[in-house]
């Protein structure tokens, strides 16, 4: 008859009073394919941290800024973005001015973090999609940027624009805007379309992608996302023959690619005004014609890694090789200036 010995039993053991609280839910997951391994991510990702400008664009592009926890190495970037994104660039919390330490981004409290292999993640600053995992963070890693062998820094395993689209879809997937991550890439073919059809010269231009340079030239090979705009543009590019995306070259190799233009990535800590003083400067390459009649092109950092402003890069590449009588005119118009003068 004694009921609260009874009702205290229950009260410990609610499983067998049939009281038991209800266990948490799973989070829904979604799997995509990075770098040739399936990735386990949230369904939809709530809090990204998002390095470089490049990859920025491409979470601009698909509209989930709001996912968007915290950006970093945006800074360079930033006017570029911001005319083609608008006001979405200046709502970003930036927590870096450079690439970032892994107690940046772990502070954060991201669910996913997006960057790439010398785009942030690094073995040498213990911030790698290993050490994220172990922290409870899903690794996103640029297409672009993928090994071709693990442990080894040669980097690209696919077409530039394959490396692109393979990224927004994914991007689109994880955050849950697929329908504009479509759209995003039905916009990007039609243009690219549009390019490959223009007319050809005979033998295409040789151009050369300037980066940086010191003893040697900082520049980008077949698997590097200037490759794939400068053969829309109908140009060739210069290292073409080298299985990775940004590499170093010799200045003699640099003489005797003999282009017929230069192209400049714009952003620190090299100016547009110090590179062209170091061709103009230097013996072997002064003597180019393309240096002599100064066939330059500036453009911007985000406009020449791997994002959806490759394909408005194409279009200002394509408009400077008809302005230099590289390539027979056509009626492509690029939709942005985005020239660095």
């Amino acid at each position: 008859m004694n009921r609260i010995p009874a009702l205290l039993a229950c009260a410990l053991a609610l499983t067998a009073c049939g009281t038991a609280p209800t266990a948490e839910p799973a989070a829904a997951k979604t799997t995509v394919t990075n770098c040739g391994e399936e990735g386990e991510f949230p369904a939809p990702a709530q809090r990204l941290f998002v390095n470089d400008g490049n990859m920025i664009a491409m979470v601009l592009a698909l509209g989930a800024q709001d996912r968007v926890a915290a950006v970093s190495s945006l800074q360079r970037d930033a006017p570029t973005l911001r005319a083609h994104y608008g006001a979405a660039v200046d709502a970003l919390k930036q927590v870096a001015p450079e690439y970032p330490a892994k107690e940046t981004v772990v502070a954060q409290n991201p669910d996913v973090m997006v960057a790439g292999w010398n785009y942030g993640y690094s073995e040498e600053k213990g911030l790698t999609p290993d050490t994220l995992r172990a922290q409870g963070i899903a690794p996103y890693i640029l297409t672009e940027s993928c090994r071709q062998t693990d442990g080894e820094k040669a980097r690209g395993v696919v077409d530039p624009w394959e490396a692109l689209r393979t990224d927004l879809a994914n991007l689109g997937t994880i955050t849950a805007t697929k329908p504009k991550a479509d759209e995003v890439l039905a916009d990007l073919d039609t243009r690219l379309a549009a390019l490959r059809a223009a007319p050809r010269a005979a033998t295409p231009p040789t151009v050369f992608l300037f980066d940086s340079a010191s003893d040697t030239v900082y520049s980008s090979g077949r698997f590097g996302a200037p490759h794939a705009i400068l053969d829309a543009a109908g140009a060739r590019n210069a290292l073409a023959d080298l299985d990775d995306t940004w590499t170093a070259v010799s200045w003699e190799r640099v003489a005797a690619a003999n282009p017929a233009a230069f192209l400049f990535v714009d952003y620190p800590p090299q100016t547009f005004r110090q590179k062209v003083e170091l061709l103009t400067s230097r013996p072997g390459i002064s003597e180019l014609p393309a240096v002599e009649e100064r066939r330059f092109l500036n453009l911007p950092y985000a406009l020449w890694t791997s994002s959806p402003l490759n394909i408005d890069a194409a279009e200002q590449v394509r408009a400077a090789l008809e302005k230099w009588n590289l390539v027979p005119a056509s009626e492509i118009e690029p939709r942005a200036d985005d020239e660095v003068g």
